[in-house]
């Protein structure tokens, strides 16, 4: 493995050729601290986002970990095993970065949330504060709120009167969504960004209607002293919208004021052989549901509204060829022109995407190792036996929201470190939420104990399937323990609200963070 000084990352990061930069901390650490494009990939998840951000073997990759040179170490080697055949390693600490000249920037989804800030600055996104919508929605105004999380934090919460339309839905769906020219349409998310780009959005599909972003989403209207709703089902309808016709117009205007391109499948093919030498990215940006139903083989299911919302999740190359499929174009094209905008450099839509043989189901799973396990119905009968101890290795706030009885808690690739005292004898039965994790610490743990290691069948999920019960403990393990996750203001056990406050001026901030930073170049379109 070679070493690469930060003046030469910089420089690299600037230049056309492709580069992979992966830091290898737990999401909490790169949390408090990291470079604008680095793309988090924590070594305790490895196998599971590696291939999915960086899926050309012979890619450029350099690690950082603030100068953990341990963690790069076990980091570079879990990498060469995978078949990468490219690893360096920047050992600098994050003052290496600054000498270097690089900007420090805090929190996740970095590239996104600040391209959200820059978006209402360039188009001057309008935005109303929570007690103004409470107060249109009490006088009974006639208004449409549309949610563009996902359904499942819809779910959880949602703004009274509130549909859930995920971001890269909207401009698809909202002229049937709100047909009078007269309606008002209100945008929310959690905070900010997928309010100012879902807002936006629909005010560049070109409806008539006024079309406004909730300032600061849910934290807002919690902020405000406002009642959320929960476990709330309103979605939109499925199928192609009655509207299509208007959507299909939509499309090519879109497409011709900001150059998106488009692809047949012969150039598709082409392309797909080239895959040994150039990094393709060929993501469905359709609805979960649709993706599973039937999907163009080789692709990958990214909700254009998620996608744009944390490229970092699922882009780790950004130089590489990026194709975007749906069935009418509509939705790629509409996620294209703002990828376009963000600064990614090969972005296409294909045409007729969805046409010939497809395959159905969600994204392949990465196969793990085979290891002795234990079944759900077994594990409960033997719970109570002193010579028995769990340990999940699962995220940290989803153990705290239910997990097997008695089981403790522990970061894959930090057992020791992060994890109770392993019994010297006895079982040790390892679970995290679908067991695969589980299974990749097997051989670690055996370093660690004399006890027999198995692994839940399943995991947890297959625990709780089996209705087995599950006990919750949302202090353990602590908020400061949870660095395996950028916990988020609701996840927090204290300060809440400050939480809430802080992030949302962490967000704001972020417009001038870039604006100073010499290495962030965002390409916005035309504003109005």
């Amino acid at each position: 493995m070679t070493d690469m000084k930060s003046e030469i990352l910089r420089a690299a990061l600037t230049a056309d050729d492709e580069i992979a930069l992966l830091d290898l901390r737990e999401q909490g650490e790169f949390g408090a601290c990291h470079l604008f494009w680095a793309v988090n990939t924590p070594l305790s998840r490895l196998e599971f986002e590696v291939a999915r951000l960086v899926p050309r073997l012979g890619t450029p990759i350099v690690v950082i970990t603030a100068g953990d040179a341990d963690l790069a170490g076990r980091g570079a080697v879990a990498l060469t095993d995978l078949g990468y055949s490219d690893v360096t390693i920047c050992p600098d600490t994050p003052d290496g970065w600054v000498a270097a000249g690089f900007t420090l920037y805090s929190g996740i989804n970095v590239p996104s949330k600040a391209f959200g800030e820059a978006v209402e600055h360039h188009y001057g996104t309008p935005a109303l504060h929570a007690s103004e919508l409470k107060a249109m929605q009490d006088r009974g105004d006639d208004l449409v709120v549309l949610d563009s999380r996902t359904f499942a934090e819809y779910h959880n919460m949602n703004i009274p009167q509130g549909i859930s339309v995920p971001g890269g839905e909207l401009a698809y769906r909202v002229r049937d969504l709100a047909p009078s020219e007269e309606t008002l349409v209100v945008v929310n998310c959690a905070g900010r960004t997928r309010s100012i780009l879902g807002a936006q959005s629909v005010i560049n599909a070109g409806i008539p209607n006024k079309v406004i972003a909730l300032e600061n989403g849910t934290m807002g209207w919690h902020l405000a002293g406002l009642e959320l709703e929960h476990g709330r089902t309103d979605r939109f309808p499925s199928g192609d919208p009655e509207s299509l016709d208007a959507t299909i117009a939509m499309r090519d205007r879109i497409a011709a004021e900001h150059g998106v391109e488009t692809i047949d499948r012969a150039r598709l093919a082409e392309w797909q052989s080239e895959a040994e030498g150039r990094t393709l990215y060929l993501l469905d940006v359709r609805d979960p549901d649709e993706f599973a139903t039937g999907h163009l083989p080789g692709s990958r299911s990214a909700p254009g509204g998620q996608l744009v919302q944390a490229t970092d999740f699922q882009i780790g190359v950004p130089n590489g060829r990026i194709v975007l499929i749906d069935d009418t174009g509509v939705r790629a094209t509409m996620t294209a022109h703002w990828l376009l905008q963000m600064g990614c450099r090969d972005v296409s839509v294909l045409d007729g995407g969805l046409t010939g043989e497809l395959v159905t189901g969600a994204d392949t799973d990465v196969q793990t190792a085979t290891t002795p396990t234990i079944a759900a119905d077994a594990l409960a009968a033997r719970l109570s036996d002193d010579d028995l101890a769990v340990l999940d290795l699962g995220e940290s706030r989803v153990f705290r929201k239910g997990h097997v009885p008695g089981a403790q808690w522990a970061i894959r690739s930090r057992i020791a470190a992060t994890g109770p005292a392993l019994p010297d004898t006895g079982t040790l039965v390892l679970t995290s939420d679908d067991g695969r994790c589980a299974a990749l610490a097997v051989e670690e743990a055996e370093t660690l104990t004399n006890a027999e290691v198995l692994v839940l069948a399943g995991g947890t999920n297959a625990w709780v399937a089996a209705g087995q019960k599950t006990e919750a403990d949302p202090t353990y393990p602590a908020d400061e323990a949870c660095i395996d996750v950028y916990l988020r203001a609701y996840d927090r056990n204290t300060d809440v609200e400050a939480r809430m406050q802080e992030y949302i001026d962490w967000e704001v901030a972020l417009i001038d963070q870039v604006a100073a930073d010499d290495d962030v170049q965002f390409k916005m379109g035309p504003s109005a």
